[in-house]
């Protein structure tokens, strides 16, 4: 079945559908397909969320699709076809986002919240943006032939704070650890961009095509 990257208006389609694409055709896995269709994506077999922006901006131009989300939702909950945020998009499986004193609910897929990033090293500049190493990673295939200190592209102000920290799959130090990939049943999220990623980044796309959870 073919893998949707789910388009509302949100996120860097353009790329995210290239390198999909180009890994699915080296795999011979599924085929990719964008697509903000509700019947679309009750019928996919793998959900791509990207998300770029600010959290509250991204739920709400999910919502303001009639039934994209339910139609995601149901899919993954119910259908437990294998499901990847990218940026805010993995943000948004959180419980809460807290932005600029403002609370907006998630999909509380990930228990946790979406915070303020406060490094303790006063020099580091939020937003934290470019190359980062990735540490702390746990056996998942996901993450299969990628290493600590294999470098990912980060862009971002906030970041998710888990409750569970088994579900916390990387992280990347700045000023402190920060989130860098979540994990949970047939839900992945990666506040790094793969798609902008290089080398590491195919390599997650492909281990992400290929996975059965």
């Amino acid at each position: 079945m073919t893998t949707v990257i789910v388009d509302y208006n949100s996120g860097n389609i353009h790329s995210a559908e290239k390198s999909f694409q180009r890994m699915a055709t080296e795999l011979e896995t599924a085929p990719v397909t964008v697509s903000s269709d509700p019947d679309v994506i009750r019928r996919a077999g793998r959900i791509v969320l990207p998300g770029v922006g600010a959290f509250t901006d991204c739920r709400e131009g999910l919502a303001s699709f009639e039934g994209l989300f339910e139609a995601i939702e149901d899919r993954v909950l119910n259908g437990g076809v294998p499901f990847l945020g990218i940026c805010v998009g993995m943000q948004m499986m959180a419980s809460v986002g807290r932005e600029h004193g403002h609370d907006t609910a998630g999909f509380d897929w990930i228990p946790g919240e979406v915070v303020e990033m406060t490094p303790a090293d006063p020099s580091l500049k939020v937003p934290h943006m470019g190359w980062n190493d990735l540490q702390d990673i746990k056996p998942h295939p996901l993450f299969e032939g990628i290493e600590a200190g294999d470098h990912a592209y980060f862009v971002h102000s906030y970041h998710l704070v888990p409750t569970d920290p088994a579900h916390v799959l990387a992280t990347v130090d700045y000023g402190g650890p920060v989130t860098a990939a979540v994990g949970r049943d047939n839900m992945l999220g990666t506040q790094f961009h793969p798609e902008k990623s290089q080398k590491t980044g195919l390599r997650l796309i492909g281990n992400f095509l290929r996975w059965n959870p």
